[in-house]
């Protein structure tokens, strides 16, 4: 992913409402999970697909094959940079609902699920 200055607010999710969303919602929701395999083997939540931004290239260019650019996409990391920075991303590939969630996996331990390991 090359690091170039990105101009668009990014659209964020806090952990409760998140969790409170993905509960009560029946539409379509797609869950993104940047970090590395390593982070993954230590604590992981449901329902994500593990997308390595260390593995940028091998997947990037058939985001639209694994994704689709209309269905809301929540995107997590470990503490929220990384996960904005493929949020911006994939806004700029032109996927239309996309969010960040604040705080990453460790906030989502914190806050939402104990039982979730924090790192």
């Amino acid at each position: 992913m090359s690091a170039h200055t990105f101009n668009q607010p990014i659209p964020q999710i806090d952990v409760d409402t998140f969790a409170a969303h993905r509960a009560d919602t029946q539409e379509p929701l797609q869950l993104v999970d940047v970090r590395e395999p390593e982070e993954l083997a230590i604590a992981s939540v449901d329902g994500f697909v593990s997308l390595p931004l260390s593995q940028f290239g091998e997947w990037s260019g058939k985001i639209n094959t694994i994704l689709d650019p209309t269905v809301e996409t929540i995107v997590m990391c470990h503490h929220g940079m990384r996960s904005a920075q493929m949020c911006q991303w994939l806004m700029n590939q032109g996927f239309t609902n996309v969010k960040n969630l604040a705080g990453g996996i460790d906030a989502y331990a914190d806050v939402v699920d104990s039982s979730v390991p924090r790192y």
